[in-house]
């Protein structure tokens, strides 16, 4: 059965690595599993199901029984493990047949799948048990290949899949998931007891084999075949998609267009609730949005499930006028809102039209894809994963699309099935037992100086709270090292000099492709230098005034700019210092540059508040342990200003505050916290000093 010569699919499947898991069939089904989901040709990421079925020792009776294991809900195949997965008895789900009332109560069916728990640690059952349950094969694979589902949804599919498969291939018509499809497909297989697997109508595949081996390589084989159908369809056209419609340009030109774009965008998305974005232009995204088809095929919307519940229905698209000057801000803004107003207006007559009795109430109508022809695809969703894989499902429904049209025509689903998988009330109670979120979640925070010390604290606290962070410091190193613990769907990195305003714009442009804006501006970058009026030199003044002072003004600039095209308003905080307001020794030029830092938030608190951006300031004082200024020549200054060695610092700027604590970096991080929970607040500094009586802000 095995055939390695793959074109289409990735063949993964290591026979050494197996060999000591022969006996053990729930690891080989999560070896399986875990292969298919790091292949999205075969399905993409929280996509499709398996499942193995085992003999195991029932605990009442000591006797073996049979137990099927399966994905639970919400899991993802890439990244299955033993604690994501459900165990059932099998004969409890045949059971289930004896109770099962018909079409009209098949949600009742979803508690009923509790009852038949052999494996008390499961996971949640998904909705797809059944479908597993009822067939009788001990490995079963459940994907959304993009082939596949571009032969379930093509007008001819049933005809297309007799032709590439014969008589070894069923068919079922679209049918929301449920117990009633699965007895369709233990029907579907008595009626045809020779076939290999099954297509489901605008749904995907199901495909089984005795083995794990034996249904992933019958998975790919099947996969494989659909792929070279296309393919030999699509090598005898001229052209996809209708053909080119609209020039991209060149990416340079296209990535410049997205950063003045997306802070639009991601403003009007987030008229209901704070969203995060996603950019994509590759070849895959300009070929459908550059197209004469797109807008045939755009407003069909998606036919997969699990491709339009990431989606929503139908993505918006925008042209834009050939005139239109992307760097002006309120003709950009004034050309997109009205395409945002009519798809929140059809929105809501979607939902009025399809809406039943029970159903749950109206959700956000803005939209989740933006197709910008001759520029590329936007997303925005509550968090950067979710806007990441919502890009990549759109992705799936390009391909499905290019595949139905090359072999036959596209069909979508029905507007009033897609809303009943939309607004499926047990999607909705998925949605509501969905954890809290942070109070930072979608918020984008860039912070300076976020190699080490304060910066990095600061880095750590904010994602913590569930925000994403652009890290940019000096040292590719410490960058290298603050950002190991984080994915690019939390964080990235830039090396950035805020001295220099062309390093400056390129952070934020980063930001703005990697999250599509801006909302907390943090400035801790600095450095400090301890000298008398007479040992200060020209040089000392020049770089604190340029670190701290000229490299706070750039960052607030240009940062307040990206906040203003949001209209989402803002945070913007300075790490200044205690030095900014106490007359101590040595300290001219440091002292000078960090009461400019602080008078300096003042002054935009007092401008930016109409746009309801907020602009606070953190006072440290005595951060030695952990902070990298500590490190130099400052620190011998202090000491030798005070009369005591560098090592008794720490103790003795513990000793001179009111709480006679020791300040540390995670210290000024809740200072900078707690300003952004303070959504009142505005031109305020908070010091976190421990205490110092002379720093008190009178």
């Amino acid at each position: 059965m095995e055939s390695l010569n793959f074109k289409y699919v990735n063949y993964l499947w290591n026979s050494e690595h197996t060999k000591h898991l022969q006996d053990d069939q729930l690891s080989l089904f999560l070896y399986r599993s875990n292969l298919l989901g790091a292949d999205l040709r075969i399905t993409n990421f929280g996509g499709g199901n398996t499942s193995c079925k085992t003999m195991e020792s029932d605990p009442f009776t000591g006797e073996q029984t049979e137990v099927m294991w399966i994905k639970g809900s919400g899991g993802d195949l890439g990244t299955l493990k033993r604690n994501g997965i459900a165990g059932l008895y099998t004969h409890r789900l045949q059971a289930l047949k004896n109770v099962y009332r018909g079409l009209e109560f098949e949600d009742d069916m979803v508690a009923l799948l509790d009852h038949c728990l052999f494996d008390l640690k499961s996971a949640a059952p998904s909705i797809d048990t059944p479908l597993h349950g009822l067939l009788p094969f001990k490995h079963i694979d459940h994907l959304h290949p993009d082939a596949l589902i571009a032969i379930a949804a093509s007008k001819h599919g049933k005809e297309i899949t007799k032709k590439i498969w014969g008589e070894n291939m069923g068919w079922i018509p679209w049918q929301r998931p449920g117990f009633d499809l699965g007895l369709k497909l233990e029907d579907c297989l008595k009626q045809n007891p020779e076939i290999r697997g099954i297509i489901l109508g605008n749904h995907g595949l199901f495909t089984w084999g005795n083995t794990s081996y034996e249904c992933y390589i019958n998975s790919l084989q099947v996969i494989e075949q659909a792929s070279a159908y296309i393919a030999a369809q699509t090598d005898k056209l001229q052209v996809v998609f209708g053909g080119q419609k609209v020039e991209s340009g060149l990416p340079s030109n296209r990535k410049k267009k997205a950063i003045y774009l997306a802070p639009i965008l991601r403003g009007l998305c987030s008229s209901a609730r704070p969203m995060i974005g996603h950019f994509m232009d590759d070849e895959r995204v300009l070929q459908f949005i550059n197209s004469n088809d797109l807008d045939r095929l755009a407003p069909m919307g998606t036919s997969c499930p699990d491709h339009f519940l990431r989606t929503k229905i139908q993505p918006l698209v925008i042209h834009f006028d050939e005139e239109i000057d992307f760097e002006n801000v309120a003709m950009v803004r004034d050309f997109i809102e009205p395409f945002f107003g009519q798809y929140r207006k059809e929105y809501v007559v979607y939902y009025d039209t399809c809406k039943k009795q029970n159903s749950p109430a109206l959700r956000d109508p803005n939209p989740v894809i933006i197709l910008c022809p001759g520029i590329g695809l936007f997303s925005f969703a509550k968090n950067k994963q979710t806007a990441r894989v919502a890009a990549e499902f759109y992705i799936n429904a390009i391909n499905v699309m290019r595949g139905a049209e090359t072999i036959s025509t596209y069909t979508s689903l029905p507007r009033q099935e897609a809303f009943d998988i939309e607004y499926w009330l047990l999607e909705e109670a998925k949605l509501q037992r969905m954890p809290k979120e942070k109070p930072l979640s979608s918020k984008v925070a860039l912070v300076t100086g976020a190699g080490g010390g304060i910066g990095k604290a600061i880095s750590e606290k904010l994602i913590s709270e569930g925000a994403n962070v652009v890290f940019t410091d000096l040292s590719p190193d410490h960058l290298i090292e603050a950002i190991r613990p984080y994915s690019r769907d939390i964080a990235i990195s830039v090396i950035c000099d805020v001295t220099d305003e062309t390093q400056i714009k390129t952070a934020y442009d980063n930001a703005i492709l990697a999250f599509g804006g801006i909302d907390i501006v943090v400035h801790s970058a600095g450095l400090a230098i301890s000298k008398s009026l007479e040992d200060t030199m020209s040089e000392d003044w020049d770089i604190l005034q340029n670190v701290l002072v000229k490299g706070q003004f750039l960052l607030d600039k240009y940062g307040a700019e990206i906040q203003k095209k949001q209209g989402m308003g803002g945070d913007i905080i300075h790490i200044a210092s205690k030095n900014g307001i106490v007359s101590g020794p040595n300290n001219i030029a440091y002292g000078t540059a960090k009461a400019a830092q602080q008078h300096m938030t003042r002054l935009l608190a007092a401008e930016l508040a109409i746009n309801k951006i907020r602009v606070n300031t953190v006072n440290p004082d005595g951060v030695i342990i952990g902070s990298k200024i500590w490190e130099g020549e400052w620190a011998e200054g202090r000491a030798k200003a005070y009369g005591i060695p560098v090592d008794q610092l720490p103790e003795h700027y513990a000793k001179r505050n009111l709480l006679q604590e020791i300040i540390k970096p995670e210290d000024i991080a809740d200072g900078v916290f707690a300003l952004l929970l303070l959504k009142k607040s505005t031109g305020n500094t908070i010091n976190v000093d421990g205490g110092m009586a002379a720093a008190f802000v009178r």
